[in-house]
């Protein structure tokens, strides 16, 4: 048992119990005292929105001593730029010229003009019915227009059984070739056929038809006025070695034939025809029948890996004439 306390001290220790009981409330009640005015606030703010007399009792921002902070300026809708028109004057100064290789330089590049082919950008300002224009689109489905249409041509340097003409850069593109097959020691390449004229067409299409009827000589020549050969753009070449030149239909199977396959696309010639092609040209494998397009766009085209001419411009397939 603890002994009691003297009289002195027990009067000082119920003093000191009775101080800290008269803290301990006075600690609380102003505790509570704060809650209240915290839940009274709470309820205030909770029934502003529906109370219309707490508007009128709000303190106005300009009675407020408090500055109002500036408001958050909403984010407007952004609009991405309109991209440049692909017809600028450039391009459209290329393409009047009829040079695929100026045309695709002016563009930025080959690929960027095939993708505005295929896109319609180009539609306003690069004809593909241009007869002119080396990457002018001849086939079944679109004829020379005008279909007695007749080029300037020349005489390439390129050895000719025949006398075969092209047009001045097709002609030099020609010359390059035979020359690189010669240097790289794949033996020499002649022209058996070059620019015909429609009439020439014409002739050259119903020997076909003679020999094979209709619808064979459909499959290996082109109808008049709907021949490449009459834009003054498509070779046909042959191999020759010391005994003379083969015929067209050996041209495959020849290491000129071979090197052609793999190097003609250097000197802007692309080969037109190909087994792939034909459900899209409505032409067997031509693999003697080149067609020039530029050194830029024959560079994309074999290396975009396109099997047709229509493929690569975006161009429906033509199989058959309407």
């Amino acid at each position: 048992m603890t002994p009691p306390l003297p009289p002195s001290r027990d009067a000082a220790r119920r003093e000191r119990v009775t101080r800290r009981r008269r803290r301990t409330v006075a600690t609380a009640a102003a505790c509570l005292s704060a809650a209240a005015m915290l839940l009274a606030g709470v309820g205030i703010f909770a029934g502003a929105g529906e109370d219309p007399s707490y508007a009128a009792e709000a303190p106005t921002a300009e009675a407020s001593s408090t500055p109002s902070a500036s408001p958050r300026p909403t984010s407007a809708a952004t609009t991405e730029p309109a991209a440049p028109a692909f017809c600028t004057d450039d391009v459209t100064e290329a393409a009047n010229a009829g040079v695929a290789d100026a045309l695709a330089e002016a563009a930025g590049g080959a690929e960027a003009l095939r993708e505005a082919l295929v896109d319609g950008d180009a539609s306003d300002c690069v004809d593909l019915a241009d007869p002119t224009a080396q990457w002018a689109l001849v086939n079944k489905r679109q004829s020379v227009d005008p279909i007695d249409y007749a080029p300037s041509v020349v005489v390439p340097a390129t050895y000719s059984p025949v006398g075969g003409q092209l047009v001045p850069d097709a002609a030099g593109a020609l010359d390059a070739l035979a020359q690189g097959a010669r240097d790289a020691g794949a033996g020499e390449i002649a022209l058996s056929s070059g620019y015909r004229s429609y009439d020439d067409q014409a002739t050259a299409y119903q020997s076909q038809v003679d020999a094979l009827g209709a619808e064979e000589a459909d499959l290996t020549s082109a109808r008049p006025g709907y021949s490449e050969h009459q834009l003054g753009l498509a070779a046909d070449v042959v191999a020759c070695d010391a005994a003379g030149c083969g015929t067209i239909y050996d041209f495959g199977g020849t290491a000129q034939g071979a090197w052609v396959q793999e190097n003609a696309w250097r000197y802007g010639w692309i080969t037109r025809y190909v087994g792939e092609g034909t459900s899209e040209t409505g032409y067997e494998p031509e693999p003697w029948h080149l067609r020039y397009v530029g050194t830029a766009l024959a560079e994309a085209y074999v290396e975009g890996g396109y099997a047709t001419w229509e493929d690569f411009l975006g161009a429906p397939a033509a199989a058959d004439y309407e």
